[in-house]
């Protein structure tokens, strides 16, 4: 566990900063994506997301992130992986899908640095992300992969409005792990797969 000025960074037992991102959709045909600007470079497009609080759940992590970077409000959705990266700065990013209900005018990053949010369509964004933050693309590029989340139905996040859900393939679950080291597919067990993407993440 770190300390930095506004947060407390977690790790979990493997050395990886505990992370936790959403990608925040206008509505059910999730085609249209929200995106933040980043607060290192404010002429770039992000997805919103960051580091889990000790003690904290995923799918609250998620939906507090949202709320402090993006300034929206919604019914959150599944699991769609956790992306890891293991270069210089070692990060696991558990991902979920989130419907926006309510956006507000004004919001903590927006009066704090001054941060942005814009709509974009899905393939857009991907172009956008791709050049910069190659595994934010990723995220939207995995979403018909879903998998249990570690948060239970009772999570007791005032925004968690959805219950953990699975989805089967070929009769078994599957979880998502998307990594930065390597490019092959392995299949760890019968039913989950580690997916690894030659991929950078700059927080």
């Amino acid at each position: 566990m770190k300390f930095k000025p506004n947060q407390t960074r977690t790790y979990d037992g493997e050395g990886f900063k505990r992370r936790a991102a959403c990608l925040c959709f206008r509505n059910e045909k999730e085609d249209e994506v929200l995106l933040v600007s980043s607060s290192r470079h404010p002429d770039q497009w992000i997805v919103p997301g960051g580091g889990m609080e000790p003690e904290e759940e995923p799918c609250g992590a998620a939906v507090r992130e949202v709320y402090e970077e993006a300034g929206v409000k919604g019914k959150l959705g599944r699991l769609l992986g956790i992306f890891e990266h293991n270069q210089d700065r070692k990060h696991r990013t558990y991902v979920y899908t989130l419907i926006v209900m309510e956006m507000l005018d004004d919001w903590e990053d927006s009066v704090n640095i001054g941060r942005k949010r814009k709509w974009f369509k899905v393939d857009e964004a991907i172009r956008i992300l791709q050049s910069h933050k190659p595994v934010h693309a990723e995220y939207l590029r995995r979403l018909t992969n879903t998998c249990n989340p570690t948060c239970s139905p009772t999570c007791n996040t005032s925004n968690c409005h959805a219950p953990c859900s699975q989805v089967t393939d070929n009769n078994s679950s599957h979880c998502v792990v998307c990594s930065t080291q390597g490019s092959d597919l392995v299949n760890i067990t019968s039913s989950k797969q580690f997916i690894r993407e030659d991929t950078r993440m700059d927080i």
